[in-house]
């Protein structure tokens, strides 16, 4: 399989899957377990912000990564805005497992201001926005900065997102292909 598994122990980050918990934007768990994968390249390319993140005494925390199609579409039907949810019948870069959503986390575990939480489908969520505070403009350049430096595209509409470039030349992934399913069973 082309997936790989993230574990903190593995990869040095914190793990807080927004879509295993009641704590995203339909207020509802979508996945029923939540392993945490990426495709092998992405998993490599995070290796290597983690890399550049650790001298400056910051980790990352990931909010999502590889996102099963059937959860695509679970997001599409609460939230059909293309802006923010990726088209499910066109496929998505975190269905591939070459997407991730996350933040910067200090020594302490506090996140960095970002301006705005993850998944805040408004225009303040857009990069490089100055109607937030400084430091959250920092923030976000220091996070860009350091996902960019280790071989991650971004999503202009999304300070959380990255992807790998040419993300749509990798295959989707369905959560039966999974040795550990996300998706609750019928």
């Amino acid at each position: 399989m082309s997936l790989v598994r993230i574990t903190p122990d593995l990869y040095s980050v914190d793990i807080a899957l927004a879509y295993a918990t009641p704590q995203n934007v339909t207020g509802r768990p979508i996945y029923a377990q939540a392993p945490c994968y990426l495709h092998r390249d992405a998993a490599a390319a995070l290796g290597r912000a983690i890399a550049l993140a650790a001298p400056l005494g910051l980790k990352f925390r990931l909010f999502d990564a590889f996102r099963p199609p059937e959860a695509q579409w679970v997001l599409w039907n609460h939230a059909p805005n293309s802006d923010f949810v990726a088209d499910p019948r066109k496929g998505s870069p975190h269905s591939r497992g070459v997407a991730i959503d996350l933040t910067l986390i200090d020594g302490e575990g506090k996140e960095l201001d970002m301006g705005t939480p993850f998944d805040d489908f408004t225009d303040r969520s857009h990069h490089a926005r100055t109607d937030i505070s400084l430091e959250a403009q920092r923030n976000r350049l220091l996070l860009l900065g350091l996902m960019s430096a280790a071989g991650w595209d971004f999503y202009s509409k999304e300070w959380w997102h990255y992807q790998l470039f040419n993300a749509r030349s990798y295959p989707l992934v369905s959560d039966s292909a999974l040795p550990d399913r996300m998706m609750p069973t019928a």
